[in-house]
């Protein structure tokens, strides 16, 4: 079961919840913890990054910079994984995407969205491979959390509407 400490949550009004993977290995490293606000390793186990989730209330001075140009109002999740992975080949590297960190990384978007009172809709919660498509802010070719190691059948567009569908599952638990 995934918990998250009230004081990884102070008071703040945030709009979205974008989540990512690291490209890294399983373990988060020290731009992970200065990127993203909550982290998923690969033993699903969740890590609070380095910044306060208030420090993306309004992102002029320190904040943690996971999405460029959507950094104000969102919180950044992550899953330690996916390091030299490919997708023109598929190729998922040596530390492809558990299901397990999936499944985590949603329980956590799940109690953030309660924390702070954001519904699930594509446009609050979703994959920074959805952000351009979506909100129509200008990535630099991602394509993070959407990609099933486990299951290549599932395309990019599917895999944002059943994280949605799992975060809203996980809330409804809540």
């Amino acid at each position: 079961m995934v918990d998250i400490p009230k004081d990884w949550t102070p008071k703040a009004n945030m709009k979205r919840i974008i989540a990512h993977w690291s490209a890294g290995r399983y373990k988060p490293t020290g731009i992970d913890y200065a990127h993203y606000h909550i982290l998923v390793d690969g033993d699903a186990k969740v890590i609070k990054g380095s910044r306060s989730i208030k420090d993306n209330v309004n992102t002029t001075g320190s904040y943690a910079a996971h999405t460029k140009g959507l950094n104000s109002g969102s919180i950044g999740i992550s899953a330690c994984c996916m390091q030299d992975a490919k997708q023109a080949t598929k190729d998922y590297g040596p530390a492809p995407m558990k299901e397990v960190q999936w499944r985590a990384l949603a329980a956590v978007a799940a109690i953030l969205c309660k924390r702070y009172g954001i519904a699930v809709t594509p446009q609050t919660v979703l994959g920074h491979g959805e952000v351009q498509d979506i909100l129509k802010v200008k990535q630099n070719g991602k394509w993070d959390p959407l990609a099933f190691p486990w299951d290549k059948s599932v395309t990019p567009a599917k895999a944002g509407q059943m994280f949605r569908d799992l975060v809203a599952k996980e809330l409804a638990k809540l």
